[in-house]
């Protein structure tokens, strides 16, 4: 009985320990599943986190990327600057130098100007002087026989052929000589003014069998000779005195008219101050 009372004694206290060892690893169990649990939950968050980080790593990649692609063109676009300042430099220096060579030579110019517009106001001034002086000396003669003007700053002394001609002769008048003569009194106190003596004629050609004379480029050359031969024997000298004849061909009046003919037909004296000094400006401008 005895020895039954301690098998069954034994036996229960083998089963509770068998028990109370199931309890203990049933706990511990669910404890490391609940830790597995928790564990796969952090492993999933740190999976996404580790993509995120992934994602963020690769777009700061492309960033750094596009950084040193902006860094390497500033670079390069520095290199340039650089390189262009200098030759900015360099070309605003030599426009600097190209520029006051300008203003220099300008300067030259406008001062070869000023000096070129002085010798034209005073030749301006000598013409008007002259005119007057001329029309002052030949005050005495008919409007329509003889006219002082100013025509590109030269004196036209404009005479009728009635003053100083009969019709077809290379003579001159008393009354025409008189007037040459005071014109060349005149012209005597004027040394630096030349003198050109224009024989002009009307568009009828010369009667045949005319002494000396084929048409009328002879008769306005010979006329133009005999007023040169009394102005130069009045003393104005030789060399300041050019004859010339334009014949028909530089009219006053085209038309087929005696007024009109009577027109053309004139000698005219032209008195042009010497410009050697505006001509020496002119060849060194």
């Amino acid at each position: 009985m005895k020895k039954n009372l301690y098998r069954a004694s034994v036996y229960l206290l083998a089963g509770s320990m068998a028990l109370s060892s199931c309890v203990v690893s049933k706990k511990k169990y669910d404890d490391l599943l609940a830790r597995k649990n928790s564990l796969e939950i952090d492993k999933s968050g740190l999976e996404q986190q580790k993509a995120s980080l992934e994602d963020e790593k690769a777009r700061l990649e492309q960033e750094r990327a596009e950084l040193e692609r902006q860094k390497a063109e500033y670079q390069q676009s520095l290199q340039q600057a650089l390189k262009e300042g200098k030759a900015l430099g360099e070309t605003l220096n030599l426009n600097k130098s190209q520029i006051d060579k300008l203003n220099a030579d300008l300067k030259a110019r406008e001062q070869r100007l000023a000096e070129l517009q002085r010798i034209l106001d005073e030749k301006d001034k000598a013409v008007n002087a002259l005119r007057s002086k001329v029309s002052n000396a030949l005050l005495g003669f008919n409007d329509k026989d003889l006219t002082v003007n100013i025509r590109n700053g030269k004196v036209y002394v404009s005479l009728a052929e009635q003053l100083l001609f009969n019709s077809g002769s290379t003579k001159v008048d008393p009354k025409g000589v008189e007037a040459l003569k005071k014109l060349a009194a005149v012209l005597k106190e004027q040394q630096d003014v030349n003198v050109v003596v224009e024989g002009h004629t009307d568009d009828v050609p010369i009667a045949r069998g005319t002494v000396g004379m084929q048409d009328n480029w002879d008769l306005s050359v010979l006329r133009a000779t005999e007023i040169t031969r009394i102005l130069t024997q009045s003393g104005v000298q030789p060399d300041r005195v050019t004859p010339s004849g334009r014949s028909l061909y530089v009219p006053l009046d085209n038309a087929k008219t005696k007024e009109a003919r009577q027109k053309n037909r004139r000698t005219e004296i032209i008195l042009t101050p010497k410009l050697d000094e505006l001509f020496q400006i002119l060849e060194n401008a």
